[in-house]
């Protein structure tokens, strides 16, 4: 069992740094490929070490980046495990090797299309590095201390801390600026929540019926999923009736509604999105 749960373990430290390898790799083909070809203001820290860059004209955006993030490893180090912050250490320096070593140039003329491309690209390389128990740094650990405190997503603190931070430079850049990268900003933040909940997500399915002990063995029998009675009483009639709740995907979500309906027409179907379920037989839940 001790030897299995090390395995465990070291699968996971494997996992851990691939993620924020990966992600920092597309994120620095991002921020080099496009975002330093365009006048764009650009959200978090990075963008704090690109506009550093610009007004000083002394060292790069990523060595800036290294800089300025001194500070904030010493939060996670107070704040997180020790693991987090040998991760984020990791991660800052992998992140700073790839903006230094990688020189591109992808050649979009318009900054509409720009601001599009380099959000989705950052955005995705953020949402893959935070999928591991650590970060690249920045304010993904401002943004993990504000989840783990007060349960505010990640990609919403993004977009908070930039529309903060364009109000304060916008009298400095023209209005076609200004707009893309508001765009560019908001891209990024979606693709990290997208990213971030790519395997967390589902559907919570509420049903009304009074043939659910029938749904219900279809669910749990033939479907292999799990199911929940919920008393509830009819406001208008005032019976007691039971309420099935059970936990989906898209995939299954059509054969879900298909069963209930085939055994009663008249059934109560409701559904609705889950940012994030774990536990259970779900995903695990991840400690920082």
């Amino acid at each position: 069992m001790v030897k299995k749960s090390k395995n465990s373990e070291f699968k996971a430290v494997i996992n851990d740094i691939v993620l924020i390898t990966l992600g920092s790799f597309i994120y620095a083909i991002g921020a080099n490929a496009i975002l330093a070809h365009h006048e764009f203001i650009t959200g978090g820290l990075y963008g704090a070490a690109m506009l550093t860059a610009r007004i000083t004209g002394i060292l790069t955006p990523g060595l800036w980046y290294l800089i300025i993030n001194i500070p904030l490893l010493y939060i996670s180090w107070k704040t997180f495990s020790h693991r987090f912050f040998i991760y984020t250490t990791y991660g800052i320096l992998i992140q700073t090797f790839f903006l230094e070593i990688l020189k591109l140039n992808y050649p979009i003329q318009d900054q509409l299309y720009a601001a599009i491309a380099s959000g989705v690209i950052t955005g995705v390389g953020c949402g893959v590095i935070l999928r591991s128990r650590g970060s690249g740094g920045g304010l993904d650990v401002v943004a993990l201390f504000l989840l783990r405190k007060w349960n505010l997503g990640v990609g919403k603190f993004y977009i908070m801390f930039n529309i903060a931070l364009f109000t304060f430079l916008a009298a400095r850049y023209t209005p076609d600026i200004l707009i893309s990268s508001i765009i560019l900003s908001f891209t990024s933040s979606i693709l990290i929540e997208q990213v971030l909940t790519l395997s967390n997500a589902r559907k919570i399915v509420y049903i009304l019926s009074e043939h659910y002990e029938r749904i219900v063995k279809v669910i749990t029998l033939e479907m292999k999923m799990g199911a929940t009675l919920i008393n509830v009483r009819g406001a208008y009639s005032g019976h007691d009736k039971q309420m099935v709740m059970t936990i989906t995907n898209n995939l299954q979500m059509k054969k879900l509604e298909d069963v209930v309906f085939s055994e009663d027409p008249d059934a109560l179907f409701i559904a609705e999105n889950s940012f994030n379920v774990i536990g259970s037989s779900f995903g695990k839940r991840k400690m920082y």
